[in-house]
């Protein structure tokens, strides 16, 4: 019963750390064709271009998979979904969290001083550097929602 009710709760906490990671890297992206080091903008080097793919690669498989689960959610039977749903939707919410993690501080790295003020060109990376726990947390920590997908895949013999 606990399983099924969290799934809708889940599902929106999944929505929103992807959208918060593709905004860290909207303004990493922006940020680092904008702020020069060395005589070149920081796009230019090696290291920069790796994170911001890095960063794309984690937030576009993410809301990949988002898509999927939405739409299996809206075309399978309400029961059938809360049933068999149940762990993909806590794996999915857990990798979600990580990636909005990684993103946040990936997108400090790339703001480096900046990404610490409260205002300024860093305001929005300091804001979801310090908001990450907030989409850790609720649903289900990381460790209990990967715990819960490995016993629902073991229920149903994935």
């Amino acid at each position: 019963v606990i399983m099924k009710n969290f799934n809708h709760e889940r599902w929106g906490f999944v929505v929103q750390a992807n959208r918060f990671s593709r905004v860290l890297l909207e303004e990493s992206w922006t940020y680092s064709n904008k702020r020069s080091t060395f005589g070149k903008k920081l796009s230019e080097h090696p290291v920069i271009r790796w994170k911001l793919a890095e960063m794309a690669r984690l937030v576009e498989s993410t809301h990949n998979w988002l898509e999927n689960l939405t739409y299996q959610l809206c075309k399978m039977p309400k029961d059938q979904a809360m049933n068999t749903l149940g762990g993909p939707i806590a794996l999915m919410k857990a990798h979600s969290s990580k990636v909005m993690e990684y993103c946040s501080r990936e997108a400090r790295q790339i703001f480096g001083g900046n990404g610490y003020t409260r205002s300024g060109l860093g305001e929005k990376v300091e804001r979801l550097y310090r908001d990450v726990g907030a989409y850790a947390i609720p649903g289900g920590s990381e460790e209990i929602l990967l715990d819960l997908s490995i016993r629902q895949g073991m229920k149903s013999k994935l």
